[in-house]
């Protein structure tokens, strides 16, 4: 899997940038503001369909303008991947593939895998459940389109059913029959939602401490929870238990859109007991087994994005996370910094081919 060309128009702060990629390695440097994440949530863009930055599609449009246009050149399996996305305020975005529109967006997930760590990534581990969720999804879907579109349905039924509720409240009315249609398919959908996540989750954590271990050099064991109220339930029991509850507070209160990962280090919840050496190691084992995973069912290394994660480490770390990501089982690798010194020592002691793309100055 290879990104050869990107461009970008009126995207973020990027009014008109192409640029060609011809190495594994690619580095943009720049002062804060420059853009260097920007092109990076670009690649996103086009691998996804979505920022991973910001998922409101018209803030992605430069200020003043009405649209931006996206385009990319990949290469995957010798066969070359043009992928285009536009959108224009009051309209659709639009995501073709070779010329091609897709129907739904959701179509192009697992094309182009791809794998980023960021700053933010630390979300995972503070914030609440919803954030966890999106990133175990996040995976699956990049390699199961049947999860994805289950996914997509059962969220869309919720999102129904609580409309439902709401209508009851405010009406001062019930239709029992009429809550076990969205029931029905609550259950329909997210039993099979449930028993992937299950699935995925015990091929995955053995990759997450493998992955920490070599991190850590053994020094603490790294655990994952899944926390789901259908391991000592079924569906139709939760449902019907929580009946008087989600008509009280007009919202479904129980599902798999209530699951959530509990990340843990010698027992003790990462959260509650991690330092911030600890919490950063975790997660990006989690990024490196989320590769790896990827990788083995994609058949293909993804792409890999780093924006700005060697900000308050020490030099030698910044070497050595370069020289595991410039090994032959990884892929094509863009990474965002501010300091190019820093940088291109890295790069030097991984010895591997590398672009530095200095956006200080003029590209």
């Amino acid at each position: 899997m290879q990104l050869k060309k990107i461009s970008l128009t009126h995207y973020k702060n990027q009014t008109a940038l192409q640029l060609d990629f011809n190495a594994k390695i690619n580095c943009f440097i720049g002062q804060n503001g420059k853009g260097k994440t920007n092109i990076l949530d670009a690649i996103y863009h086009l691998s996804l369909g979505k920022s991973y930055f910001n998922p409101i599609t018209t803030q992605n449009i430069a200020f003043g303008q009405d649209f931006f246009i996206l385009e990319g050149l990949f290469e995957k399996n010798s066969r070359e991947e043009k992928i285009n996305c536009s959108f224009k305020k009051g309209q659709k975005k639009v995501l073709k593939r070779n010329g091609k529109v897709y129907e739904k967006i959701a179509d192009h997930i697992g094309l182009i895998p791809l794998v980023i760590i960021s700053p933010s990534d630390r979300d995972l581990i503070v914030e609440g459940s919803s954030t966890r969720r999106k990133f175990i999804d996040g995976v699956i879907g990049q390699t199961d389109a049947q999860y994805l579109t289950n996914l997509l349905e059962y969220i869309n039924v919720v999102s129904q059913r609580n409309a439902l509720l709401k209508y009851f409240a405010i009406n001062r009315t019930f239709d029992a029959t009429a809550l076990e249609v969205y029931d029905a398919q609550m259950i329909r959908l997210g039993n099979p939602i449930f028993e992937k996540r299950k699935a995925f989750l015990t091929q995955f954590l053995p990759i997450v401490q493998e992955r920490y271990r070599q991190i850590s050099q053994d020094q603490e064991a790294a655990a994952i929870d899944y926390d789901s109220q259908l391991h000592t339930n079924t569906f139709e029991q939760l449902l019907a238990e929580a009946l008087k509850k989600d008509r009280s507070v007009q919202h479904a209160t129980v599902g798999v859109h209530k699951d959530d990962l509990t990340f843990k280090l010698n027992d003790k919840p990462l959260k509650l007991y991690g330092s911030q050496g600890q919490q950063k190691s975790f997660l990006i084992a989690l990024k490196l087994a989320q590769f790896d995973y990827l990788r083995a069912q994609h058949g293909l290394p993804p792409l890999v994005l780093l924006d700005d994660i060697f900000d308050k480490l020490d030099q030698s770390r910044v070497t050595e996370i370069v020289k595991l990501l410039s090994q032959e089982d990884f892929g094509q690798l863009f990474i965002s910094d501010t300091h190019e010194d820093r940088t291109l020592e890295a790069l030097n002691a991984a010895g591997t081919s590398y672009q530095i793309f200095n956006l200080n100055a003029p590209l």
